[in-house]
């Protein structure tokens, strides 16, 4: 029976003393012949110069070993069986090696001067798909010497945390070093979920990496962000992305040998061009080129054509981008509803920024329904707000529902068009922008105001009947000018035309 002073041995099942337990385990690790009972996964792992990588589910639990460096005589053979995705291939190895994020790991980066003092404690990481959280926090892992488990907030349960933590506990105990738990989308766990998590990071028990692309601020408890800083990953710029595509290039070339294609520069531009700062999309839509040169000699407009067509990426800054909003635009002010859903699900299922959309429906909601229903713009400004606050996937019915009202609604484009007539007018009157306001609807917040004749005549028009009055608003230089409701001249679609003719 183990007391306060005491523990069991997870090998041999023996209770020694907590003074003798690492001179304990030791031994059985010095043992040549191997221990006698099969060694705990937990303890295991100190072989290896690479920490513990544990994935938990509330169906099963899985530990996986990241393995050594090879020697170089086992280099060529090992890179040609590793069949890992050029993405998880391509992750840097160090700080050195990482690409972007100069303000929190340069030189004189926050993070990495928090490392480098063993002052490493539990965080945040807040940035878009493909910025390097999951690499940063391993990374710290692997830079702290510390125990690393990754688990998903999307198939990770309370019973499989608290485990975890009962496991990572018993390792600080008997080692001394902390567990590092890297929770990927943490924003996907309610707020009792993430509330687990608070005693063990206050205690310092465990050192929690959160990583999120959804604003704190809404999806993350008070309580925990004040526990963990958030740090913000910025997008990175083409040069970022470029660099980590000639670098798996390298390691391509490495693992691929003579059968390596050449990747020309004009495809490495292309494809840092239009991922948008998303380094996992572009290395996968890099691997996805590099198998399709293998095939044979292809021309970057090929390259184009496969790689969209394959949903391999989305071109969010060029010209499907571009046109597939304008279709979904276009469709709204038709008021084809099935077109509408079409360009949204097009968009959303290709990795469209859902935030993007949702500014775009708030523009239609004034630009072409207007007042016609003016209902319209609070419920696009509710979309962007909810789409916000929920996040991906779940937000994808709140832009559907958004964009189904914008086309089954009422059309008016009278402001919009009201709106241009005054900006096109001030274009081409210079004079226009500086004409004298009338004095008697100028504001007079002074006596001296007052006697130089300002807001003098002016008729309130809540004290007349109906409101209405005889009074004039704009300058004197442009009385009479229209702008609301000008007289347009409206065409009859041949189409329709030729279509009333033929049933008569």
């Amino acid at each position: 029976m183990s007391g306060p002073d005491h523990v069991q041995c997870p090998v041999c099942a023996k209770t020694v003393t907590m003074n003798d337990i690492n001179p304990h385990l030791d031994s059985h690790y010095s043992d040549s012949s191997g221990p006698s009972k099969p060694v705990s996964p937990f303890f295991k792992k100190e072989r290896y110069k690479h920490h513990l990588e544990t994935n938990v589910s509330s169906h099963q639990s899985a530990t996986k070993f990241i393995e050594p460096e090879p020697s170089p005589t086992k280099k060529t053979k090992l890179t040609r069986r590793d069949t890992r995705p050029l993405a998880e291939r391509a992750r840097p190895k160090s700080l050195d090696e990482y690409v972007g994020q100069e303000e929190l790991v340069g030189e004189r980066g926050i993070i990495r001067n928090l490392i480098e003092q063993d002052r490493c404690n539990s965080m945040i990481l807040w940035g878009s798909a493909g910025t390097g959280k999951t690499t940063l926090a391993r990374l710290i892992a692997v830079t702290t010497k510390s125990r690393f488990i990754e688990i998903s907030a999307t198939s990770t349960t309370v019973a499989d945390c608290r485990k975890i933590f009962e496991d990572s506990q018993n390792y600080l105990t008997l080692t001394g070093r902390k567990t590092i738990i890297f929770l990927d989308e943490v924003h996907r766990f309610n707020r009792a979920q993430q509330d687990i998590f608070l005693p063990m990071v206050e205690k310092g028990l465990v050192t929690l990496i959160g990583a999120t692309t959804e604003n704190p601020s809404f999806r993350l408890n008070s309580a925990l962000i004040s526990r963990c800083p958030v740090f913000v990953l910025k997008k990175l710029t083409r040069d970022n992305v470029k660099k980590i595509l000639n670098h798996a290039c390298l390691l391509e070339s490495e693992r691929l040998g003579s059968s390596m294609p050449n990747v020309e520069t004009s495809i490495i531009d292309y494809i840092s061009a239009i991922t948008d700062g998303d380094a996992r999309m572009a290395l996968n839509a890099l691997e996805m080129s590099i198998g399709m040169l293998r095939q044979g000699p292809l021309s970057l407009e090929d390259i184009k054509d496969k790689l969209v067509r394959s949903s391999a990426l989305y071109d969010r800054v060029g010209d499907v981008h571009y046109d597939t909003i304008s279709a979904f635009h276009k469709s709204v002010r038709g008021s084809d509803v099935d077109a509408t859903l079409y360009y949204l699900g097009r968009m959303l299922e290709s990795g469209e920024d859902p935030l993007y959309v949702a500014r775009r429906m708030v523009r239609i909601a004034s630009e072409d329904i207007g007042i016609a229903d003016n209902s319209m713009l609070p419920l696009a400004s509710s979309t962007f707000t909810a789409v916000q606050q929920v996040g991906m996937p779940e937000a994808d019915v709140i832009l559907a529902h958004c964009a189904v009202a914008l086309a089954l609604a009422p059309k008016s484009v009278d402001v919009y068009r009201s709106y241009n007539a005054v900006k096109s007018f001030l274009s081409s009157h210079p004079d226009a922008g500086r004409a004298e306001i009338p004095m008697h609807i100028r504001n007079a917040p002074t006596n001296l105001m007052k006697q130089l004749g300002y807001h003098k005549g002016y008729k309130y028009n809540p004290d007349y009947k109906d409101g209405l009055v005889m009074q004039e608003y704009l300058p004197d230089s442009i009385k009479g000018t229209k702008f609301y409701k000008l007289p347009i001249e409206l065409k009859e679609d041949e189409e329709i035309k030729n279509l009333k003719t033929d049933t008569k």
